[in-house]
């Protein structure tokens, strides 16, 4: 099994970011079996499929823009999800002509991975959702009352992604951004349950987390960037 990482050079704004790991998933990278990508976005707002079904989402997408975040149609994921340069996300390409479509045995490995490095970071880190929460999931993360991970996937005849995102600061402009959104969107939200690392532990930073997630996925090799002919697909 080859993992390649993709160096954060390769960001190209909030579209670029959710339409390189399907195009990833779609096409591959040389004969890598593994893609990871592992980066800190710009402001983004995620919204699922079901979101742009709800009647209040072209006001939610207004209401995002407005705060700074930049909204975007993610292919996987159940409901609207925020990001931002506080926040550290791993894309998870596996590319195999009979991978498992079953789901949660993903989601259970992956959310103990997770939690495991948090853990190390000294973040008492616990699977498992937080009533209220936003992109509600049975394996979330979370820690002291707050929602610091979510994650979720997409499964297609090429493999699957998984993508997850480490909360790690910038709790109050999440924490506003996402309220304003549910509240066009009609769901039931908690805002007191958006947090990040930095609400338990002091200190920490995107930069200590990105290097906990490479050192948690032994990711020892040099990056690597996106042909141009990939990059020609995303538009």
């Amino acid at each position: 099994m080859t993992t390649v990482l993709l160096d954060e050079e390769t960001a190209g704004g909030p579209a670029h970011d959710v339409a390189l790991g399907p195009l990833l998933l779609r096409h591959g990278l040389g004969r890598a079996r593994d893609i990871l990508r592992v980066y800190s976005p710009e402001p983004t707002a995620a919204f699922s499929r079901r979101d742009t079904l709800r009647p209040g989402h072209a006001g939610a997408a207004d209401a995002v823009r407005g705060l700074g975040f930049t909204p975007v149609v993610r292919p996987q994921g159940g409901s609207l999800a925020a990001y931002h340069q506080g926040s550290v996300v791993i894309d998870h390409v596996h590319r195999a002509e009979r991978a498992s479509p079953d789901p949660v045995e993903r989601f259970q490995r992956f959310a103990e991975l997770h939690a495991a490095l948090l853990v190390r970071l000294g973040v008492p880190a616990r699977i498992g959702p937080v009533a209220g929460e936003y992109c509600p999931g049975e394996y979330s993360i979370n820690a002291a009352g707050v929602k610091i991970v979510g994650s979720a996937q997409r499964v297609t005849r090429d493999g699957w992604l998984f993508s997850t995102v480490i909360q790690v600061c910038g709790t109050r402009r999440l924490r506003e951004v996402l309220t304003a959104a549910y509240r066009e969107l009609g769901y039931d939200f908690e805002p007191a349950t958006v947090g990040t690392l930095a609400d338990v532990v002091s200190g920490v930073t995107v930069p200590a987390v990105t290097a906990a997630v490479r050192a948690a996925y032994g990711l020892t090799g040099p990056a690597v960037q996106v042909p141009a002919v990939l990059r020609a697909g995303i538009g």
